[in-house]
């Protein structure tokens, strides 16, 4: 069967015991602060374990796709040197939520894959869940029992809560476990060793194919276990190894899950696959990691230098550091494996053919920046071994090279020994522990278990027609971080305070008792089902009634903006084309900023057209028409569009200004005549063929107009009050023109003068010209001056000081055969020199320059220069 047989048959045999077919969560998750994202199937079922939410059904199944990359399941640095561990993968699940249990999903696990896929029976072993003593849990028995019904009791075997415990995370549901395993040995192997003794051993070739979780428990701050409200089955099963199985391969690799790409791979870079294993590494690492890559794109989330997208950044860079190092490409050729990646799983997943032209822009351009990091990494690489006392480098240049430039250090320790230097490994590795535990400080959260007040069943939103309103507080908890110190997260059974989310920041204001008692709060964010308040304290007495007030003027502000970037939106596609699609936006009090698809700048014309087409609707004063909770596909017929990255429920809210019609959750004003004027502040790239407009409008655009005429007043003020201020600023640019050429004239001749003079100065030095001189030059004409004198000698060396502004500034400048020969850095001379100045600099072997705050050690330094001869 053909991977995509494998995935339909899947599906159609739980539907067939009545489960809905669910699509796919995007991999990157937008409303849980506790996951950037996916990681497993459940991660999008979450609130329904916990019973903050009533599932659409109680039988559900799907293909979900995850990425594990960070945190507790990491298996990044795995990936590519074996046969079965990927960034991403897909996860084929069967759910149950409060309906049935562990006897129908044993029995359908065994079913699907010994009758409807036929697997030998005889390959395949059990566990179930020993207990744990420190959580007070006895042996799973229900779950032994029922399968010593289908399976030979030897082949039944007994698991740790390491292995047949599954949990999210620290805290979360959680349960029992028990894991299906196959041996796909040879028979003289099998033989040889029972597959009984090597489960849960890394075998390659005995691996965990399904893993039924039976979901009873919530795992609290404090380690201790509660029940949950219901009893659920959370069942998972890699993808890629169950068609490792059917197709009978003994690599997942060797699925076609991934030899189209591993072909187009060694189409591309001439390095056949199978034969040197240092290569197969790096094709593997290459074809697992442009999946993940070009998922998470297609998901909404760019490459960037924090958070998710760094994570993406990383796996990409991680793949392009393998292509450089094992198949020798030093140009982008992962954005060409994409087409390849679209054609094999577009049917199952569309949002990869529909975004295939941004994954590719992206990637393409993510390569050629990092390829460019990976030039300049080697020649600073070069500088430091050229600077080395000795053929040891030390582990904090190696860390420097890694944190501020990006080089991979496995590619400084491979560079290092084929030029005959050894690396302080250790050193590094403290090095990089010590910016992890900074990291690790400045971001973790302590969360307390939270204190139930009152049961709700759910928080109901009620701030798109009211900012004021009676509320009760029906759980709480503390949380602690470095950053924000000690704070609370509250939950009320109704809330005016909308929560951040799609892009929109969320509402600030605050509850009040009748005896006067206020809290404010600071913030409102969503955590999957749950709107939590953010306050600094709790009020003295939290069971009371609190009249909840949210800031009208942040509000106002705020929906005033978030109206715009629809208008914004709708502009776009008219001035620029049908073509732009928002990939998306941030929504502040006093600014907003807008990502869209499009292949080049927008011109001055363009961004005019756009802003007064905006500002057309404001004056047209369009009502905002609404509906809520209508059906998504009826949304869509009508004619509403669904952004870019998000995930919509069944049922959504429509909202239209005139012809701009999206699925949106904000807040907006009642008439576009509210937002006032609206102003476009910037423009700018975001990545390849993303495009970004900063904007402001209201209270913000009054402020910048104000702030514009009191700019006018003070330049014609400065400029005697001119009758015409354009024309006298176009006569002082004339004149401060001709004046600049008439400067570097009289520079030139200065310097033509000053090279003869220089040239008598020269003296001879263990057979080198030296010199090392103050002159009173600028930058540009210091380095002029330097190369003139440069081409009439081979063997000179120059030192030449000079003050600007009450700074230092030295430059130095080697013969380059001179350099080569006395093995001469004038980058090492001037970082050496530049102490003496409070500064420092570099360059080239031949030339470089250094700057520093301390004129008064140009003395020292030019005379400290001659130490490089002696």
């Amino acid at each position: 069967m053909t991977s995509q047989e494998i995935r339909k048959r899947f599906l159609s045999f739980f539907e067939e015991k009545q489960h809905s077919i669910v699509p796919s969560a995007p991999m990157v998750i937008k409303d849980d602060p506790t996951l950037m994202f996916t990681n497993a199937g459940m991660n999008q079922f979450k609130e329904y374990f916990l019973g903050n939410k009533k599932p659409v059904a109680v039988r559900v199944t799907d293909s979900q796709k995850c990425l594990r990359v960070s945190g507790k399941h990491n298996d990044l640095e795995e990936v590519g040197k074996d046969t079965y561990h990927h960034t991403m993968f897909e996860m084929l699940g069967n759910w149950s939520f409060g309906d049935y249990f562990k006897k129908e999903a044993i029995a359908w696990a065994w079913e699907l894959l010994t009758e409807e896929f036929g697997i030998d029976k005889d390959r395949l072993y059990v566990t179930f869940f020993e207990g744990a003593s420190d959580d007070g849990l006895a042996e799973d028995g229900e779950a032994r029992k029922l399968w010593k019904e289908i399976v030979p009791e030897d082949r039944i075997i007994p698991g740790s809560k390491k292995d047949n415990f599954w949990e999210m995370g620290d805290q979360g549901p959680c349960g029992p476990c028990s894991e299906i395993h196959i041996d796909i040995r040879s028979a003289e192997e099998r033989s040889r060793i029972s597959g009984r003794e090597l489960v849960n051993k890394d075998h390659p070739q005995v691996v965990e194919i399904w893993n039924l979780v039976f979901m009873e428990f919530n795992r609290k701050a404090d380690g201790s276990l509660e029940k949950l409200p219901a009893r659920h089955v959370d069942t998972g099963m890699g993808f890629e190894r169950l068609c490792m199985v059917l197709q009978g391969v003994q690599s997942n690799y060797d699925t076609d899950v991934f030899t189209p790409l591993i072909r187009e791979i060694e189409a591309i870079t001439n390095v056949p696959y199978g034969k040197e294993e240092k290569t197969d590494i790096a094709v593997r690492v290459i074809a697992d990691h442009v999946r993940a890559v070009a998922f998470a794109i297609a998901d909404g989330q760019l490459p960037s230098n924090t958070g998710a997208g760094y994570v993406i950044r990383r796996i990409l860079r991680r793949a392009i550091r393998y292509g450089f190092t094992f198949l020798g490409t030093k140009e982008p050729f992962i954005y060409k494996l994409v087409d390849t990646l679209s054609n094999q799983m577009h049917q199952a997943f569309p949002e990869i053919r529909s975004q295939k032209n941004l994954v590719v822009n992206v990637i393409r351009e993510e390569e050629q920046s990092f390829l460019k990091t990976l030039d300049q990494g080697l020649v600073l690489l070069d500088t430091i071994m050229v600077s080395a006392r000795d053929n040891h480098i030390s582990g904090a240049k190696a860390f420097e090279l890694y944190d501020t430039y990006g080089f991979p250090i496995d590619l400084t320790a491979l560079i290092l020994g084929e030029k005959g230097y050894s690396l302080d490994t250790e050193g590094f590795e403290k090095e990089l522990q010590k910016q992890k535990e900074r990291s690790r400080a400045a971001t973790s959260v302590t969360t307390g278990d939270w204190v139930v007040l009152a049961e709700d069943d759910e928080e109901e939103f009620v701030g798109y027609d009211i900012l004021d309103t009676q509320v009760k507080i029906t759980r709480y908890r503390a949380v602690k971080s470095k950053k924000d110190g000690e704070m609370y997260q509250v939950v009320f059974n109704l809330t005016p305070f909308y929560p951040e989310g799609g892009g929109q920041v969320g509402d600030k204001g605050y509850i009040e008792a009748s005896n006067g008692d206020v809290v404010y709060i600071v913030d409102t964010k969503k955590e999957n089902n749950l709107i939590i308040h953010l306050t600094r304290n709790l009020p003295r007495d939290p069971e009371a009634t609190f009249r909840a007030v949210v800031d009208n003027n942040q509000r106002r502000r705020t929906s005033a903006n978030h109206t715009a970037t629809h208008l914004l939106h709708q502009a776009l596609r008219k001035v620029l084309g049908e073509h732009v699609e928002q990939k998306g936006s941030m929504v502040h009090n006093d600014h907003l900023r807008f990502d869209f698809s499009h292949f080049s700048k927008v011109s001055p014309e363009e961004l005019q057209a756009v802003e007064d087409f905006v500002n057309a609707r404001i004056r047209e004063q369009l009502p905002l028409e609404e509906k809520r909770n209508v059906p998504f596909q009826q949304a869509i017929d009508e004619g509403a569009m669904a952004l870019f990255g998000e995930k919509y429920g069944d049922t959504v809210r429509a909202i239209r200004f005139g012809k701009s019609m999206e699925l949106c959750g904000g807040t907006h004003v009642g008439n576009t005549a509210d937002i006032w004027h609206f102003i476009i502040t910037g423009e700018s790239a975001v990545a390849s063929g993303i495009r970004r407009i900063e904007a402001i409008t209201l209270d913000a655009a009054k402020d910048y107009f104000t702030s514009q005429a009191d700019t006018f007043r003070t330049v014609k003020n400065m400029l005697k009050n001119a009758s015409d201020p354009i024309k006298a600023i176009s006569t002082l640019q004339e004149e401060n023109s001709t004046l600049r050429k008439q400067v570097e004239s009289l520079l030139k001749d200065k310097a033509k003068n000053l090279k003869g003079e220089l040239r008598n100065q020269l003296e001879e030095m263990n057979g080198v010209r030296f010199l090392a001189t103050r002159i009173d030059l600028d930058a540009a004409a210091v380095k002029d001056l330097a190369f003139d004198l440069g081409r009439e000698y081979q063997d000179l060396f120059i030192v030449f000081a000079a003050e600007q502004e009450g700074k230092a500034l030295l430059t130095c400048y080697i013969s380059k055969e001179l350099a080569e020969a006395r093995s001469l850095h004038a980058g090492q001379v001037v970082r050496e020199l530049g102490k003496l100045i409070q500064g420092g600099g570099g360059g080239q072997a031949f030339f470089a320059t250094a700057g520093g705050k301390n004129p008064g050690g140009i003395p020292q330094a030019l005379e400290k220069a001659r130490d490089f001869l002696k």
